[in-house]
């Protein structure tokens, strides 16, 4: 029995999408955090880097973004530019969700 506990992985931990908000400064580091403290750090800090990636390519372009707006099958995510900073909302989506102004159900 032994021999079988060598091939076995122990199964990936499924993290519950979060709810919450940050504020990420110019330099990426993360400010402050509304979110809840089982998010992964790494995940927060990734997401801020590539918030402020996309802001800054947009301003090299010279199309600079106000807001981004980033919708995944589960998740929404919704940055505004601060000054070099950002400001990002996560949101799950909830499938019975209808939107704003209509009574359809969200594509």
């Amino acid at each position: 029995m032994g021999l079988l506990n060598l091939f076995h992985k122990p199964a990936p931990r499924l993290l519950r999408l979060p709810s919450g908000c940050f504020t990420v400064g110019c330099h990426g580091t993360v400010l402050s955090k509304t979110l809840t403290s089982s998010f992964p750090g790494a995940l927060v800090e990734e997401i801020g880097r590539q918030v402020l990636r996309v802001f800054r390519e947009g301003a090299t372009a010279q199309l600079p973004l106000a807001e981004l707006n980033i919708h995944y099958a589960s998740l929404k995510i919704t940055a505004h530019e601060l000054r070099g900073g950002a400001l990002v909302f996560l949101a799950p989506k909830d499938s019975g969700a209808t939107c704003a102004g209509s009574r359809s159900i969200c594509p």
